[in-house]
């Protein structure tokens, strides 16, 4: 099996839209991946039916027994994310679950053992039906952390669907930007197309994702989304990739097409015949071509 993760530079790009539509154009013999667990959007577009969910437990978080603390002040001492305070009768401490880090000092140094350290629930995944395939999707909570461990359960999950199904390609929708989740949907993968737009902040954050690409040595595409806005620039992104070892596929013109095809929750391939869709199908094509090379 092949792993196509698709990643861009900051948000905004149309990432997410253009996986939905190379989720309609790739053969059936496919698994989706949203790894964009922070602003999961992949399900908008594809409205999975959901067959399987579980809790995801990535962290632990403290709480403090009020009948046991006796407002030592330790915790508050030692707490270097402000997140013990004094609790509303005055007598005790309490913690801040949202300010809370789950670093476990407060219970180590607690001399009245008043501090219990527990497994957190961060949020939910999910193994789902779609009409392009199996997807596998999370939802993370608010203010939650520990994305780039729920991005490698997804990954993990969704290679176990395409083992248990006999599928040969795995598309990913990762995250923005070049943070833990970027990473942990790059490791162990086969090839990356990153998405970028022709202004100058997606000129910048692409050339940040290709040094994180670069040291991760994974063969790469670029596609350049909403690429009439200014020719010049699309120009420069393009012979920028050429130089530094990437595979220009295509270019997607802007389209109200794309959202109008949003709000009906269809890709915009499914929409209907459009300038942006035929340009899609041609990266797809461009993209098939670059992944059957890799063998």
């Amino acid at each position: 099996m092949k792993e196509l993760v698709v990643i861009s530079g900051k948000g905004g790009t149309g990432k997410t839209s253009v996986v939905a539509s190379l989720a309609t154009l790739a053969p059936p013999r496919t698994v989706l991946a949203d790894c964009d667990v922070d602003a999961a959007d992949l399900h908008l577009i594809l409205s999975p039916t959901i067959r399987h969910r579980e809790d995801f437990v990535g962290g632990s978080r403290a709480t403090i027994d009020p009948s046991l603390c006796i407002a030592c002040g330790q915790c508050v001492q030692y707490c270097r994310f402000d997140a013990i305070h004094p609790a509303p009768d005055g007598k005790t401490y309490q913690v801040d679950a949202i300010a809370c880090e789950g670093c476990g000092v407060c219970e180590r140094f607690c001399p009245a053992e008043a501090i219990d350290f527990s497994p957190a629930v961060n949020g939910e995944w999910y193994i789902s039906d779609t009409r392009y395939g199996p997807m596998v999707h999370a939802r993370l909570g608010i203010a939650e952390e520990n994305s780039g461990k729920l991005v490698t359960l997804v990954r993990k999950k969704a290679k176990e669907t395409a083992e248990a199904k006999g599928l040969d390609l795995m598309i990913t929708d990762g995250s923005p930007g070049v943070g833990c989740p970027v990473m942990a949907s790059l490791t162990g993968a086969d090839a990356v197309l990153l998405v970028t737009e022709p202004t100058p902040s997606g000129f910048h954050d692409l050339d940040r994702v290709v040094d994180l690409l670069q040291r991760f040595q994974l063969p790469a595409m670029v596609c350049i989304n909403k690429a009439d806005l200014n020719l010049e620039l699309t120009a420069q992104i393009e012979a920028y990739a050429m130089k530094r070892g990437l595979q220009p596929v295509g270019r997607i013109p802007y389209s109200p097409a794309v959202t109008e095809a949003q709000t009906v929750g269809l890709s915009v391939v499914e929409y209907g015949d459009n300038e942006a869709a035929s340009s899609v199908k041609a990266v797809w094509e461009r993209v098939a071509q670059f992944i059957e090379s890799l063998n």
